[in-house]
């Protein structure tokens, strides 16, 4: 059982960037076709983010979780190196 929900959201996130990961590295395809490469993931990153950024408007402190989000992200779930848990460099960050 998770606390606040957290450990929920960890298995989530884990289950996602392993999915991510896989799928760039198998050159699995979308329903048209399109290689799943580590520009396209990289570009639908890039647009999420600026969402994001943009539904925090002027709030510093949760546009700066955004940009950390993002970096996490991307160290591990498009890296060449399949990280064992997405929650060690994450945890990383809080101590």
């Amino acid at each position: 059982m998770g606390i606040f929900g957290l450990m929920e959201d960890a298995a989530t996130a884990e289950i996602s960037r392993s999915q991510i990961w896989q799928w760039i590295h198998a050159e699995s395809k979308l329903p048209d076709g399109t290689i799943i490469t580590r520009p396209l993931v990289e570009r639908i990153v890039a647009e999420e983010t600026t969402n994001l950024m943009a539904e925090v408007g002027g709030d510093v402190r949760r546009g700066r979780r955004v940009q950390q989000a993002r970096v996490l992200f991307e160290e591990v779930a498009l890296g060449p190196d399949f990280p064992t848990f997405l929650t060690i460099p994450a945890y990383a960050w809080h101590v």
